[in-house]
């Protein structure tokens, strides 16, 4: 389940919602995660972002995407002894695994896939499937790391058919 909190003051031209919830579990699915899960999606501006990233980071920069994953894994993506390693990762009345909150910049998102050259639905669902990885484990902080990254993100994107494109409809912007 995503839950989705909108505190976005710009125009949103894209269905954030949809999107979201499509490739959470598109991401899910493809780490062959076991479990329901919970994901707390925040939409932000630059300015939140920038404080935000600068108070946790020690960066003081707007950012595309912020994640806080709420379990720690051994391995990326191993959900194998979660239950008995980590019991507060799950909601006691849901039983859903909370995977952790993820906060994007819209006004990244805007600039991004201008910059990039694709529509604002491709990007806003990279950073989705980028931050989820984060929040099961994954980093990027060696080259053998960012290739598996790379890699999954490109699969999980290719399978949801967001392909990188060039820009599509007025309605993706």
């Amino acid at each position: 389940m995503v839950l989705l909190s909108n505190n976005y003051e710009g125009e949103i031209r894209i269905d954030t919602e949809e999107i979201a919830n499509r490739v959470v579990e598109g991401t899910l699915v493809y780490e062959n995660c076991p479990y329901d899960c919970r994901v707390s999606l925040i939409l932000i501006g630059n300015d939140e972002i920038r404080d935000i990233n600068r108070d946790f980071r020690g960066i003081d920069r707007a950012t595309d995407v912020l994640s806080f994953p709420a379990a720690e894994y051994p391995q990326p993506g191993d959900f194998s002894d979660i239950e008995s390693r980590d019991p507060f990762a799950f909601d006691p009345e849901s039983g859903e695994l909370i995977l952790g909150d993820i906060m994007i910049s819209m006004d990244k998102v805007k600039e991004q896939a201008m910059e990039y050259g694709h529509s604002q639905v491709r990007e806003f669902a990279f950073l989705i499937a980028h931050s989820m990885l984060h929040l099961m484990g994954y980093d990027h902080m060696s080259d053998g790391e960012r290739k598996i990254m790379e890699e999954k993100q490109a699969d999980i994107l290719h399978n949801l058919g967001y392909d990188r494109v060039s820009k599509g409809t007025d309605e993706e912007e």
